[in-house]
This record gives structure tokens, sequence and C-alpha cells, in this order.
């Protein structure tokens, strides 16, 4: 998200209630706007298609394979998402475009590639019950979300943030429009609206990428030589991913959490709906993030190391450092303390709220458990992000790696405890990471003059 901090500090220099109440605004749908109209879009169909679709499981089935989409692309593309941005922020500095356009093609192939290499034998053989249509829908459903993925991340690099917005309102729009268009044709329909949704929504952003690069070469492969492949940003981008699903996934296949849905596919109708409203209290975290990263600690940031450039006097050089983590810490603090109000209130408000979604209250302790655990994993998003910064890649390949296999642990020793402490796995990996992130962090800042000066 760098870069976001520009517009921001524009808004901020009102030095109005408007400008604060604007810059929140901005922030809040930048951060979580595109997942938002996601996860609306997708319950909206459901909600909107109960009349016209019998039976009514056939809702759940899209729901349920929409999901392994998502998740499913997303791991599959997190190698490339973060590597292809620190490759094409390389060209922008060396001014050499022309080269950016031509990586975006071979990324695109090798995606397709990999995409179609596991999304054809699965619904080949994993779904033999079901209908060609719907697996032709799936696995084109499947490369097109890869497809967005790279695009959407690209795009953020190049700070595209409301054009992105703007392209998954759209996309979003059309495929809510057509899912509901076609909901009389079953389950099979729902997914064609789905896919044309999803196609509209990659069209629109490989427009814009098409608008913004020249191009004299069509493809070329230059992020996977040597100097240009960032290996330690393709491990964050897996390891990250797939820490965020992992639990999921061991709820789904669990024999006495998971149900069978369709084919290969399994849900936990215990676990998924109080992690998806608790994912909702997070929006507030968001928004605070954005403002105070990317505004405060990055002024400081940038004022140290050119202090550092300039050859200013080493007084000068630590009272700037000690500016930039008094900004740290109270960014941090604002985030704890904003999402502790989103937690409170939903806390306070989760029992009503599960009544009018017509489920048990018995879910209440597991949605504020997930609400704690989601509220961590926007300080977790800190602090990544300001070792990011600091350009600490092999923290951050440890922190990720290390938050995969603790929630790996946890997760399954708590599987295997009685259904109070459903939760407390993923929560608990999330708390130990939080942890450990902000002692390194700490420690690192403190050696912050010593690396900067002695480690080049």
């Amino acid at each position: 998200m760098a870069g976001i901090g520009f517009e921001l500090r524009r808004m901020l220099r009102r030095n109005s209630l408007a400008g604060l109440m604007q810059a929140y605004a901005y922030a809040g749908l930048i951060s979580a706007g595109p997942w938002m109209l996601s996860i609306v879009g997708i319950l909206l169909i459901g909600v909107l298609s109960l009349p016209f679709v019998v039976p009514t499981v056939l809702i759940a089935r899209f729901q349920v394979s929409v999901t392994y989409l998502i998740a499913a692309s997303l791991i599959l593309t997190g190698p490339f998402q973060l590597a292809f941005t620190r490759f094409t922020a390389d060209r922008l500095y060396e001014e050499r475009e022309d080269l950016v356009l031509s990586n975006f093609h071979g990324v695109v192939l090798i995606t397709n590639g990999v995409a179609l290499l596991f999304g054809v034998p699965t619904v080949l053989w994993l779904f033999p019950g079901q209908s060609g249509v719907y697996r032709l829908f799936m696995l084109s459903g499947f490369v097109i979300l890869a497809n967005i993925w790279i695009s959407a991340i690209f795009l953020s690099g190049l700070k595209r943030y409301m054009h992105i917005l703007l392209v998954f309102l759209v996309g979003y729009g059309t495929t809510v429009v057509a899912s509901l268009a076609l909901n009389t044709h079953g389950l099979e329909g729902l997914l064609a609206g789905f896919v044309l949704g999803q196609a509209v929504l990659l069209f629109g952003l490989v427009l814009l990428i098409y608008r913004a690069f020249p191009g004299r070469h069509f493809i070329s492969f230059e992020l996977f030589q040597r100097g240009g492949r960032h290996p330690a940003l393709m491990g964050i981008g897996l390891l990250y991913n797939l820490g965020i699903w992992i639990d999921k996934l061991m709820f789904w296949y669990a024999p006495a959490t998971g149900q069978q849905v369709i084919g290969p596919l399994r849900a936990s109708l215990i676990y998924d709906m109080p992690v998806f409203l608790a994912y909702l209290a997070i929006i507030p975290g968001m928004a605070v993030f954005l403002m105070r990263i990317e505004t405060d600690f990055v002024e400081y940031y940038d004022a140290f190391y050119s202090a550092v450039r300039e050859g200013a006097s080493l007084q000068h050089i630590e009272n700037v450092r000690n500016g930039m983590v008094d900004a740290l810490r109270t960014g941090l603090y604002e985030i704890a303390k904003v999402q502790s109000i989103a937690a409170i209130l939903l806390f306070a408000s989760g029992a009503q709220l599960l009544r009018w979604l017509g489920i048990s209250v018995l879910y209440l302790p597991l949605l504020q458990v997930d609400v704690i655990a989601a509220s961590l994993q926007v300080v977790l998003l800190g602090v990544i992000n300001v070792f990011f910064y600091l350009d600490k890649r092999r923290v951050v390949l440890a922190a990720t790696g290390g938050f995969l296999l603790l929630n790996v642990v946890l997760t399954a020793v708590t599987l295997e405890l009685n259904p109070a402490w459903y939760g407390y796995g993923f929560a608990g990996a999330m708390l130990i990471s939080v942890v450990i992130g902000l002692a390194l962090l700490d420690y690192k800042l403190d050696r912050l003059e010593y690396e900067t000066y002695m480690l080049q």
C-alpha cells in the first residue's frame, strides 16, 4: 500500500473535520472495499435467489464453490503477487517502463499455465457426478480469479486504488445482476453469472494496465531471471495466504466439523459464519492502519533516510528515528484501540446479530474468539508492513512461516478438544505471531542506525 499516504496527507492538510472524515473514509474504502464488495455480492446472490432456486441447497453449493475458487486462486497466485509488485517498482525507478507490460504478460502466461495444470485434472477427476457445464464454469472461474489477483495487486503497486475499487464495483455489480438473471437455471446459472461478472472485472483491470504502460515487446520473463525473482517475497506471498486459509481447510475436512457439500468440496457450518462475521469487524482497524502507518510513520521514515543520505548529524538522525518509533507506537496503539471498540460493539450485539441471521446463539463464544483473532490480524499486518518498509524480507518470511506452522498445530489441538475450544487455534497463532513480531520490531528499531550504516 506504499504511496497511499500522499493522498491521505493531502486530505489531512485541510485541518478540518470534513478532511479528517474524508481521509478515514478513503482509507477504509481502499483497504476493505474490494473484498467487502465480493463478500456482500456473493451473499446478495444467495439471499435474492432463495425464491427462485429449487432446491435451496443449490445456493449453498454455489457459495461453497465460489469460496473454494477464491481460496485456491489466492494461494496459487501468492508467490507472484508481491514479487511482481517489487519487480514493477524497480523497473519504474530505473525508468524502464517498457519492461512492465511484457513481464505482466509473462506472469499471466505462467499463472494461467499453473492454474490449468491444477485445475483441469481437478474438475475432470474429482467432480464425476457434476455436469460438464458446472465443471467448465469452475475451471473458467478459477483461471479468471487467478488473473484478477495478479492484475489487482499490480495496480495497487501503481497506486491506482480508486480505479481498482470502481472496477470491483462494476464487476461485482455485474456478477449480482447476471447471477440473478440466470438463477432459474440452478447451480450452473448462478456460476455462469459469477464467471461473467468476474470476466467483466478482469477486463476492466487489464484495460487500466494497458492504458498505463507502453510495450515494445509482447512478452518477456525477466521477473523469473536471477535478480528479478525475489524468492523471499514469493515465499511470503505463498505462506501468508496459506496461513490465513489453513485453519478453515482443517475445519472443512475434519470429520467432526465438516460436511460434504458438492463433490470433494466440504464446509463447516459451525466455523464458517462466525469467521465471516468477525472479518466484517476489522474495517475500522484497517482504515486506522492505513491512516497512521502510511502518514505519520512514513513521514518520519522518509526523514530518517533523507538525513542518512544527506549526512546529517548523529543527534538529528537519532531524533528522527525516535520520532519514527513514536509514530509507529501511536499508530499501533490507535489500531488496538479502534479494534477493541469494534470488538466490544460486536460482543454486545453478537447474540442479536446471530438471531437476525437465523443462527443459534451457541455460536456466540466462537464469534467472540474470531473477532479477537481478526483484530490481531490487523496488528500483524501493521507489523509486517513496517518490516517491508525496513526491507527485512527474511524476517517477514520467518514470521509468515511461523504463523502458518502455529495455525496448523494449534488448530489441530483445538479440533481434538471439545467445541468450546474451536477458534482458539487461529486466535492463539495470531497472538503469538503478533507478540513475537512486536518484539522483533522493537529490536530492529533499536539497532536501526547500526544496521543502516554497518550492514550495507
